[in-house]
């Protein structure tokens, strides 16, 4: 059996679409996007203009949904509690970028773009089957 820390480092290799959530006027927003992972460290990209980085301004802190594949009730996925920094990490935009921010973005050296990461505080392994959720405290 491998290490719950295994089990979802496994998950966020498989898995790069999932749901962010901010809080804006004290309630909940939630978004599809786009993770890429660096060990437990997340990045996803995003446009300075959006409602998401005015959220994260007021309250730098998120949760995120990855890995359940819509198979059934007992999909194995994680709850990712953490704090949202924005990265200026040029090397990290020209690792993120791919031809599918093209429709938002003309290319990882345009000021619009911006890479935020996100640092767990903790990680929950949902949906094992057979066992309780199980987590990774940070």
């Amino acid at each position: 059996m491998s290490s719950v820390k295994e089990q979802i480092l496994s998950i966020l290799k498989e898995n790069y679409v999932g749901t962010m959530a901010t809080i804006h006027d004290n309630k909940p927003r939630s978004r599809y996007m786009t993770f890429f992972n660096d060990n437990l460290t997340l990045y996803t990209a995003t446009s300075k203009d959006t409602h998401k980085t005015e959220d994260i301004e007021q309250n730098p802190y998120t949760h995120i949904l990855l890995g359940y594949e819509g198979e059934g009730i007992g999909d194995t996925y994680v709850e990712i509690e953490g704090k949202v920094t924005e990265s200026d990490d040029e090397g990290m935009k020209e690792k993120v970028w791919n031809e599918h921010l093209e429709p938002w973005f003309d290319g990882p050296e345009d000021p619009k773009l911006l890479i935020l990461k996100i640092d767990p505080e903790q990680i929950r392994l949902m949906n094992k089957k057979g066992q309780p959720p199980q987590t990774l405290e940070l």
